[in-house]
């Protein structure tokens, strides 16, 4: 298997981020040790058959059978495509059922009582106090640790974007005249973001904040910066959406940047977004990844139906009345 030659293919030509160029490598290279390289719809049930049933330790879910399936069958389209292979035997191989999982979401009275109570920390008042703060003073740090906090929780549910998106964005990617942010995405793929006009007065305030206590930056540098002054990472971002929504009594289970994605797709689509909007909104290549909120919203009118029909409950049978 020419497993090299197809990872910088994808590095350098589909631009792929580093960690997915190590899971694909990771699949090939299993796949190549099991079946000896052979591209036979036979031997890729056999791999298939070997994931699910016969692999020694913890056996692979339907879900990552998928992945690796999805990667085989990225190869064979490779070389097909550099006239290697005639045909792709993945697409001949049936694939493990897949139980789909219904985004999680926060619920929008919560969300409004984590900015309700965190308003002063984003607030004009609080921005003059901590400017009339010494340079290095500790209190002044406090205060820009808890505005930067909050208006990551902002940006990421302002936005839908995804938290690696939140860390590529520079001081030059805010256009407040136009209100938008230009963020890179999947693939290198541009693309902009409207912003509300209370989000563009946070972020405003927020450098301001950051100029003082860190020292003034240029377009090219990160907007967002850690109390140290360098730019945000992942666990970070991650830490901070734990730490903030773990103080909402109304939010419960999973904290993360992702789940605030979801919850702002959701609350757009309750509100009557259409599907293209979303999907350009959240940088999805395709509208199918898109459509997976439309079940939340089917199950929460299931819901309020059950709940308020007048015969939902009833056991009556007198559906002619």
């Amino acid at each position: 298997m020419q497993i090299d030659a197809y990872i910088s293919y994808i590095a350098h030509v589909r631009r792929y981020s580093p960690r997915t160029q190590e899971i694909y490598r990771a699949v090939l290279e299993e796949y190549n040790e099991h079946s000896g390289g052979a591209l036979t719809p036979t031997a890729i049930r056999n791999y298939e058959v070997y994931l699910l049933d016969q692999k020694e330790g913890k056996k692979d879910c339907a879900r990552t059978v998928g992945m690796h399936l999805s990667v085989l069958s990225g190869y064979c389209r490779w070389l097909m495509k550099n006239g290697q292979l005639e045909s792709n035997p993945v697409r001949l191989v049936p694939r493990p059922e897949i139980e789909k999982r219904l985004p999680v979401f926060y619920r929008e009275d919560s969300m409004k009582q984590y900015f309700d109570d965190t308003a002063s920390d984003a607030s004009g008042e609080q921005l003059e106090f901590l400017q009339s703060l010494p340079n290095g003073d500790k209190t002044a740090k406090i205060l820009y640790t808890r505005r930067l906090d909050r208006l990551i929780i902002s940006m990421l549910y302002g936005t839908g974007m995804r938290r690696s998106e939140l860390i590529s964005l520079n001081r030059n990617s805010i256009d407040f005249s136009r209100r938008t942010v230009s963020v890179l995405g999947k693939g290198s793929k541009m693309r902009e973001i409207p912003l509300v006009p209370s989000l563009c007065e946070e972020i405003s305030l927020y450098l301001r904040a950051a100029d003082h206590v860190l020292g003034a930056s240029e377009g090219s540098t990160p907007l967002l910066r850690t109390p140290s002054g360098s730019r945000l990472y992942p666990v970070y971002i991650d830490r901070t959406v734990k730490k903030e929504l773990g103080a909402v009594a109304g939010i419960t289970g999973r904290k993360s940047p992702h789940v605030l994605r979801h919850t702002l797709a959701s609350e757009l689509l309750d509100n009557g977004s259409d599907l293209n909007s979303i999907k350009e909104l959240l940088g999805h290549s395709s509208l199918a990844a898109t459509q997976v909120y439309t079940h939340n919203t089917i199950e929460r009118l299931k819901k309020v139906y059950n709940q308020a029909h007048p015969r939902a409950n009833k056991n009556t049978g007198n559906y002619g009345d």
